[in-house]
């Protein structure tokens, strides 16, 4: 079993699918990558050689922010929109979708599961 950047590779996949697994690499740059280094998209994770492992452990690191770095980075990115007060940043604050979606209907993702009305307690006694 490959294991890059701290993400074990599933085992029968190929290859050019298995590295989408690391977070921070999708096909795109899964592809050039393996352009890059001369390997065929098509091998499954568990026929590479660990020489092609390590080449490919290689260019990740140099090339590519990926795991824990590029989650810091967007963590950073958005705690910084949050102390500015910006639009973004206040949406982020109040859990609510910040790409301007609408929220009337549909933003159950963001907003979680629905509160029931709040009940008014009838007077009793009184006339």
């Amino acid at each position: 079993m490959a294991r890059i950047a701290g993400v074990d590779l599933p085992r029968n996949k190929r290859i050019e699918i298995g590295l989408t697994y690391i977070y921070g690499i999708g096909r795109s740059t899964s592809n050039r990558i393996l352009q890059k280094l001369n390997i065929d998209p098509n091998t499954n994770t568990d026929k590479l050689s660990e020489s092609e492992v390590n080449n490919i452990r290689k260019a990740i690191d140099s090339e590519c922010k990926v795991e824990g770095e590029l989650r810091a980075e967007v963590t950073m990115n958005i705690k910084r929109l949050m102390d500015l007060g910006s639009y973004r940043g206040l949406r982020h604050r109040k859990s609510l979708p910040v790409r301007g979606q609408r929220t009337s209907t549909n933003a159950r993702t963001r907003k979680g599961p629905k509160r029931a009305a709040v009940k008014k307690k009838a007077r009793v006694g009184k006339k």
